[in-house]
């Protein structure tokens, strides 16, 4: 596995459960604590 990380607070899948996204072809990572404030702003 990768060394992906959230780009939002950094945390690494030891930390929390990261998920994949993409917009415009870039991809990041994501973990669901930080999830809810993207989809809610």
């Amino acid at each position: 596995m990768t060394d992906a990380e959230c780009f939002n607070c950094k945390n690494k899948s030891t930390t929390a459960p990261l998920i994949k996204i993409e917009k415009d072809e870039n991809e990041a990572w994501v973990c669901v604590r930080c999830l809810p404030m993207l989809i809610h702003g």
